[in-house]
């Protein structure tokens, strides 16, 4: 039993009302204290209500209990043994899955301290074909030696790893059966905020073949992980309960269908606190049948970084509605770069279809195939063009569509000191050669610049679209700045460039 299973049990122990004890509240149910002191309370039975003042509940609890009957015999728990590390504390298992702090993966039993030993983890799957074929989290099977697959007739069979696809977080584990119950593939771009959804899996690795109800809380969350901005998200956000061991398991319609995977909750006590997201079915179904197929997934890139268009920064790329993507970076010989995408377009539609912001044209791009021809609809300081792009493969240390800007407006002015761009310092921050614009020297704390999450080392390209190439200029460029307008920055960052949106204060900084 995992180290997590044994907390909760020790919780539910403790919760425990001996039956002596559960007897006196009964009784205490019976009295009550008035103006004339205790007295009896006057007995009373209410009558069940009839069949037709409760026919909405009862015909909702009827539709979900089908939902549940047809869905959870396609859902299995994977027990995994895996070889341990050092120094392998739930801190630090969070930091190698990239995870900033609060973001707990679904892995029970991970987080065992400081023993080099072997490790045993639970997590949840999905059966998507009668053959065998299970779809869960890359993080359940990582390092797996061995994998027993428990079915819901209670049969445990032998797992075998057919493939693993990091960017996207997803496995797919092979079992020697046939004839299984399997589920129907669901489609996540039909989801809106508010529709019913069911989670089913295995919480905290002992309650096997749970299942909750809930809601849609919102749909195409971004990227969360802070390892690697390139990672597609999309993720689907819902208030059903879901809790460590969980981990890929179903999300579900109303019809049945898979629209998700589970695959991480936001928790500052590592338990579900309303919040957990899952893995849109429009990722799942796509990367499960290439590794089905090919055992691995080759990804689409671009070679761009990308802000949201958001309501303070339209104006200053002459935009009418606050939605689609900027490109706030074109590396060099990059699909992009060769396509004739320029730093500060925007993309509005791939192939006719509308880009409402950068974690949409992120996760599109990472799902289509290399050498795909598509048509980008651009907006160019307001003026609509089209250009067509050949898609490239994504490669461990290339770039996809990296939706890597803050897309937010932060507040104040500025509270920074930069300097000159000189050979030396771009050497000491690894900039490139041909990078122009001032670095950040000091940024003062809680200062409009803080806050927008400007650091000492960055590099600005761009004060509102116009390039900056010298301190001086930068400074006269801000001060000349009417008093209560946006600043635009293009900041160049470890590697990428965003756009930052700064409400300057009054005072000069």
């Amino acid at each position: 039993m995992s180290l997590s299973t044994n907390q909760l049990v020790a919780k539910l122990k403790k919760l425990a009302i001996p039956a002596a004890l559960a007897g006196s509240f009964a009784l205490g149910a019976a009295i009550f204290v008035g103006t004339g002191g205790v007295h009896a309370a006057a007995a009373f039975s209410a009558s069940p209500l009839d069949d037709h003042s409760v026919s909405a509940l009862t015909s909702l609890d009827q539709a979900m209990e089908s939902v549940a009957s047809r869905v959870t015999p396609a859902v299995v728990n994977i027990a995994v043994t895996s070889k341990g590390r050092q120094n392998d504390t739930a801190d630090s298992d969070d930091q190698q899955q990239g995870l900033p702090p609060g973001f707990a993966q679904f892995f029970g039993g991970r987080g065992m301290p400081q023993q080099p030993q072997i490790e045993h983890g639970i997590g949840s799957g999905v059966i998507i074909s009668p053959d065998g074929y299970i779809v869960t989290n890359g993080h359940v099977v990582d390092g797996a030696t061995d994998i027993k697959v428990t079915l819901n007739d209670r049969r445990v069979l032998s797992g075998k790893v057919i493939g693993v696809d990091k960017l996207t977080d997803l496995a797919v584990v092979k079992v020697n059966a046939t004839n299984l119950p399997s589920i129907a593939w669901g489609d996540s771009a039909k989801l809106h905020p508010g529709q019913t959804v069911l989670a089913f899996g295995s919480p905290f690795g002992y309650f096997q073949f749970s299942v909750t109800r809930g809601i849609v809380s919102a749909v195409d969350r971004p990227n969360p992980y802070s390892d690697d901005p390139r990672k597609p998200g999309g993720f689907i956000q819902t208030d059903a309960a879901i809790n460590p061991g969980n981990s890929g398991g179903a999300l579900v319609n109303s019809h049945g269908e898979l629209v998700g995977i589970n695959t991480f909750i936001i928790s500052n006590s590592g338990s579900f606190a309303g919040a957990g997201f899952a893995i849109p079915s429009q990722i799942v179904r796509s990367t499960a049948e290439q590794l089905m197929k090919n055992g691995k997934v080759d990804h689409g890139y671009l070679g761009i970084s990308l802000n949201d268009v958001t309501p303070a920064n339209a104006h200053f790329f002459n935009l009418q509605e606050a939605t689609g993507a900027i490109v706030s970076q074109v590396n060099p010989n990059s699909p992009a770069s060769k396509g004739g995408l320029h730093q500060g377009d925007v993309i509005s539609q791939v192939n006719g279809q509308k880009v409402v912001n950068g974690s949409a044209l992120q996760v599109a791009v990472s799902q289509l195939a290399p050498g795909s021809n598509i048509s980008l609809g651009v907006l160019r300081d307001g003026k609509p063009l089209t250009l067509n792009v050949t898609v490239g493969r994504f490669q461990k240390n290339t770039d996809i569509a990296d939706n890597n800007g803050d897309g937010s407006p932060q507040s104040g002015k500025l509270g920074l000191a930069v300097s000159d761009l000189t050979s030396d310092v771009g050497q000491q921050i690894n900039a490139p050669d041909q990078l122009s614009g001032v670095v950040v020297q000091n940024v003062r704390p809680a200062s409009p610049a803080e806050d927008a999450g400007l650091q000492p080392g960055d590099v600005i390209l761009e004060v509102d679209r116009h390039p900056t190439t010298s301190a001086s200029q930068f400074v006269n460029e801000v001060h000349q700045n009417p008093a209560g307008k946006d600043i635009l920055l293009l900041v160049w960052s470890k590697g990428n460039a965003s756009y930052r949106t700064i409400h300057p204060e009054s005072q000069n900084g």
